[in-house]
């Protein structure tokens, strides 16, 4: 069961945003948005959010589990699977990365709703961050951005320099599209990840070399 500290935060933020009318100007950098135009109101972005519910409950329970030191975001969004990641593990350092302002503004509210003390936000292009860091490697990413299957590839093949071989990656809507589809289906074939999963709209990858080639199908 969440801890009941998570889960009354969950709540709390759920009052606040459900109702915020305010209305920000996106700067989409991924593939955009199948509902809105470049002007939405937050609480319409929270509305479709993907960490809400089961999906925000995954990323929780995988933090605590895997008690991940360094956590890497890509799409940070209004920061509801950041809280997630952060609840999972209060002692990980956070990094999400956000190339809209405004957005990561947003967000940057909800952490401070919050008390999350363990992010860092930058506000960045997926490939500029991937560009520019230089700092440790991470034992857990999660993509939730851009939905481009071969975009999705490109990072991860970039991030090959930032991660090891028991890093987890969650990879979120691998059936946002025809080419987020093709793409975790490479992912599956491909020789260097030993553990696959689909949860549908999730996808999981780790590179374990040491274990045989598995993919699973988990359905709720």
């Amino acid at each position: 069961m969440p801890d009941p500290e998570f889960s009354l935060d969950l709540e709390r933020i759920d009052r606040k945003l459900r109702v915020d009318d305010r209305v920000i100007n996106v700067l989409d950098a991924g593939a955009g948005s199948k509902f809105f135009g470049t002007e939405r109101k937050v609480k319409d972005i929270y509305r479709i959010s993907s960490s809400k519910g089961s999906n925000g409950l995954l990323l929780y329970r995988l933090a605590r589990h895997l008690k991940p030191a360094r956590i890497l975001e890509f799409g940070t969004s209004l920061g509801l699977g950041t809280v997630c990641l952060s609840h999972g593990n209060p002692n990980a350092a956070i990094i999400t990365i956000e190339a809209c302002p405004e957005t990561l503004t947003m967000a940057k509210e909800v952490f401070e709703f919050s008390n999350r003390k363990n992010i860092q936000c930058v506000n960045s292009t997926f490939q500029d961050f991937l560009e520019n860091y230089s700092g440790e490697r991470f034992d857990l990413v999660f993509i939730d951005g851009h939905h481009d299957g071969q975009a999705l590839l490109n990072y991860l093949n970039d991030l090959e320099k930032f991660t090891h071989d028991e890093t987890l990656f969650v990879l979120d809507d691998i059936r946002w599209s025809n080419s987020m589809r093709a793409a975790f289906s490479k992912l599956i074939m491909n020789k260097k990840y030993h553990v696959s999963i689909d949860l549908f709209r999730t996808g999981l990858l780790l590179k374990r070399p040491h274990q045989v080639k598995e993919h699973f199908i988990l359905r709720s």
